[in-house]
């Protein structure tokens, strides 16, 4: 049972061993180490992650869904405009306590990013959402992403000063959004035998991700200036499940009143859409955004924590989820 549980949580155990290679040895993951990080992983990784991306999105079958407009508004407006301003707003809050501030930096960067590839629809079809829905939100969610998420971050948190704007979106633009066409090209092609072999396109992009999050780490510990306290981490995870609970409720009670016109499989696709955050794409979206950032390790913890706390909320309420929807249909 321990195997199949590491072996089912391999990416999570990945992230914390990872984390402490990169404390026991920076060296070799810090820019003009052996890894040369600021080609490998700047440039090549990064293309990586997003022609995977494009390689596994199924465009073809979002047709579907496509016409429920009202559903996609209220899913990417939640995402996209509430959620960074109502964080933004909750951190001029916590501005006030003793919480170490590059992790509330990075609060607001988890608020910025668009929702996740998997977890929202594996989710959904595990409780018999709308599955379609899903699909359509978290594939639409990623392309708007890749211009609105630099955008928030750049209005909330502002720009690394050595990193201009231009240079920001062309570099977003060779890394991410070419990759990002040419897998959806490839894919045009390659269509029957990547559905006949099923490659493990999620992998890929998971062990890619491990390498971007060690060299993140290598740069921090190699850096003896940066401090963190346990009591401001534990903090940390204790507000973002408290935020994940709060919205997952204010979700669910906008989406199942009468006058909102939503299905319960609707409703059920919408709350794990609104509220999950892709890791996938956060990540080296802060690479770029913020390179040169001597904090960016810390401003990434957040979202690294808020990644396996989504799935794993999703997992415990699961059984409450689908109980309600059954009632609800019958």
């Amino acid at each position: 049972g321990l195997i199949a549980r590491a072996r089912k949580e391999w990416f999570i155990i990945g992230i914390l061993l990872v984390i402490t290679c990169a404390k026991l040895e920076p060296s070799v993951g810090v820019k003009g180490g052996p890894l040369r990080p600021e080609l490998t992983i700047t440039y090549v990784a990064v293309s990586v992650i997003f022609f995977n991306s494009g390689l596994s999105l199924k465009t073809e079958e979002l047709a579907s869904a496509l016409m429920h407009v009202k559903l996609h508004f209220f899913v990417q407006t939640f995402t996209l405009v509430f959620f960074p301003v109502a964080i933004w707003l909750l951190l001029k809050v916590l501005a006030l306590t003793a919480i170490n501030v590059w992790l509330l930096k990075g609060l607001q960067t988890v608020a910025c990013m668009p929702p996740p590839v998997s977890s929202a629809v594996i989710l959904t079809k595990a409780v018999g959402g709308n599955e379609a829905a899903a699909i359509f939100n978290s594939a639409f969610g990623s392309f708007l992403g890749i211009v609105v998420t630099p955008l928030l971050l750049l209005v909330f948190l502002g720009s690394s000063s050595s990193v201009p704007f231009s240079s920001i979106f062309s570099q977003l633009f060779m890394t991410v959004v070419v990759p990002l066409i040419v897998g959806q090209a490839c894919r045009r092609f390659l269509r029957e035998c990547l559905d006949r072999r099923k490659p493990p396109f999620g992998t890929v992009s998971s062990v890619v991700l491990l390498m971007i999050i060690y060299t993140t780490f290598c740069d921090t510990f190699s850096n003896p200036n940066i401090e963190l306290d346990r009591l401001s981490l534990l903090l940390v995870v204790f507000i973002i499940f408290t935020i994940q609970l709060s919205f997952m409720s204010l979700i669910f009670i906008m989406s199942t009143r009468k006058s909102s016109g939503f299905t319960a499989a609707d409703s059920v696709a919408i709350i794990f859409c609104a509220t999950h955050k892709s890791l996938t794409l956060g990540i080296p979206m802060l690479k770029i955004v913020f390179e040169g950032y001597e904090h960016l390790s810390l401003i990434s913890v957040p979202l690294l924590i808020y990644h396996p706390a989504q799935i794993l909320l999703g997992s415990i309420l699961l059984p409450s989820i689908k109980t309600w929807m059954t009632a609800r249909q019958k």
